[in-house]
């Protein structure tokens, strides 16, 4: 069992502007050059419509291009997913949100990520997690590919006891690849108990309440068109670290929408709509997916790629996202446009990080207010 804690007496100042910094600095400490994040319509798959990880940029280099900055990079990653998006709403599923990674392309494997992994979650000089906090979670194995016990001994020698290291299947411990084909392996992820919960039911189990806060994936097996694994020549290493995820574990939040990355937009829409957040469920589901797809539309817009609403590919998931946003918007009682009114605070929130999109604000929200009222003529 877990021990009892509260993440709160630990820190709770970490924000999603000081979490970018640290990690970057962390792996630049580790001889890893960092590079900048892509834009969010993938260059290299084109069997996806949005960047849904932060591989997606790096494909060809994990394939063995070599890369021009070199073996070991790191980066903060913006990604798009709409496969959950049924799901949006709860307290953790997101259609936009970061991921920060670090990479090896053929350089250290599962020995140094672990390390590293362990390291930047436990040392008092970066995150300072307590390791009896930490649960993990390894490939378990199938007809095909076999469990990964060597991650599993990894951890236990750095400290982890083997009771709180499990064995999961493939639908929990394995990534990829990002479309039909391509890199692919298995993981092992990192969690924390929700402080918040008396449960002790692990990872992966009906009833836990862990959030999973970094994923290691070893990038060992190419998939190819029929099915089938292949060993890559180049073993590589590809790790994931939600931001909103991550500062809402830190900050002992009960959901992402609770942070700094939501709660602007959020009350911005109680203001608009005469309702509170945190007493109905039915309000705070439609906030928080109008706060999400909001969030997620603003940031297709700002796009390197200019992306505008429309009914094919990437302007048809945009229109989606807008005119389900309105919809929501309807149920609370709101008959006017509203949602450009709450661009500015999406702009502001990631002015430090993406400074361009606070310099296209304005005409970020005459896109959206044009589809919101085109939108509102249908309805």
């Amino acid at each position: 069992m877990l021990p009892n804690f509260d993440l709160r007496a630990i820190i709770n100042t970490m924000t999603a502007d000081t979490l970018r910094q640290k990690y970057l600095e962390f792996f630049a400490h580790h001889n890893h050059t960092p590079i900048a994040g892509r834009s969010l319509v993938p260059e290299n798959d084109p069997t996806v419509l949005f960047t849904t990880a932060g591989m997606h940029p790096l494909v060809p280099y994990i394939l063995g291009q070599p890369h021009p900055a070199g073996q070991r990079l790191v980066n903060c990653q913006q990604c798009i997913r709409t496969g959950d998006i049924e799901e949006v709403g709860d307290g953790g599923h997101l259609t936009f949100f970061e991921m920060l990674g670090n990479w090896s392309l053929g350089d250290y494997f599962k020995e140094e990520a672990i390390r590293y992994s362990y390291e930047f979650l436990t040392s008092p000089q970066w995150l300072a997690i307590s390791p009896a906090q930490l649960s993990i979670t390894v490939f378990g194995g199938d007809d095909t590919i076999p469990k990964d016990d060597e991650s599993a001994q990894l951890w236990m020698q750095l400290g982890i006891p083997e009771n709180r290291i499990y064995y999961l299947p493939r639908e929990h411990n394995w990534w990829g690849p990002a479309g039909r084909t391509g890199p692919c392996g298995p993981d092992t992820e990192m969690f924390i108990a929700n402080p918040h919960s008396r449960s002790s039911a692990p990872p992966g189990s009906s009833g836990s309440t862990h959030m999973e806060i970094w994923n290691d994936v070893f990038m060992q097996y190419c998939k190819d068109h029929d099915g089938h694994y292949h060993p890559l020549e180049r073993k590589c290493v590809d790790t994931g670290m939600g931001v909103e995820r991550t500062i809402t574990i830190l900050q002992g939040k009960q959901s992402v929408y609770d942070t700094e990355l939501f709660q602007p937009v959020i009350k911005r829409l109680e203001h608009l709509s005469h309702t509170h957040y945190g007493h109905h469920a039915h309000v705070d589901r439609s906030l928080r997916i109008i706060a999400d797809h909001l969030k997620a539309s603003v940031m297709i817009i700002g796009d390197e790629t200019a992306i505008v609403p429309s009914n094919v590919g990437q302007g048809y998931i945009l229109r989606r996202l807008i005119r389900r946003a309105v919809r929501h918007g309807r149920q609370l009682g709101i008959e006017k446009s509203f949602l450009h009114r709450s661009v500015a605070e999406i702009t502001k929130i990631y002015g430090a990080a993406y400074p361009a999109l606070q310099e296209r604000a304005s005409a970020i929200g005459d896109i959206v207010r044009d589809e919101e009222e085109r939108f509102g003529l249908t309805l």
